[in-house]
């Protein structure tokens, strides 16, 4: 009878371990099934997350035309403002439409004096095509500084997908 009972308390032991097994089995299945769908949601997932950097060339500043700026102020409508247009040529190298680029770059004065401190985003651009393309933005520079001003540092940076704003 003690090696029936011996017997019985092994193989409820095998049991055991093979249930365990298996739990442990579909336990990884369901882990790695849901890696999988983690990484395809990624991978075919619009990529409008995916910042396109784009150079920025030939970048120039005119005085605004027109109505355009006309009456401009800073700060609230406490200081005058002179109203630019800056232009230049875009190469977007992405292959991609790119939407809501963003236009940074440093400005400054004709006695080498930042016109804009602090700011370094000056303007967005609704839509950058693939390729090479011209683009302006508008800036307010307070009235008191000199020009010529000088451009440096131009650069863009937008989406490869549609971003709601």
């Amino acid at each position: 009878m003690a090696i029936a009972t011996h017997k019985m308390a092994n193989h409820k032991t095998a049991t055991d371990k093979a249930i365990s097994f298996k739990n442990l089995v579909k336990v990884l299945q369901v882990s790695a099934l849901s890696l999988m769908i983690c990484l395809c949601t990624f991978a075919f997932s619009n990529a409008a997350w995916a910042n396109v950097q784009i150079k920025l060339t030939n970048v120039i500043y005119e005085p605004c035309t027109g109505e355009a700026g006309k009456h401009m102020v800073l700060g609230g409508g406490v200081m005058s403002a002179k109203c630019y247009m800056i232009k230049g040529n875009a190469n977007n190298t992405s292959g991609k439409v790119v939407y809501n680029a963003d236009i940074f770059g440093r400005i400054y004065d004709a006695n080498g004096n930042d016109a804009m401190p602090e700011r370094t985003r000056l303007g967005a651009v609704e839509e950058i095509p693939a390729g090479k393309s011209d683009f302006e933005i508008m800036v307010a520079i307070p009235a008191e500084q000199p020009e010529p001003l000088e451009l440096k540092q131009f650069k863009a940076s937008g989406f490869a997908g549609k971003v709601r704003r």
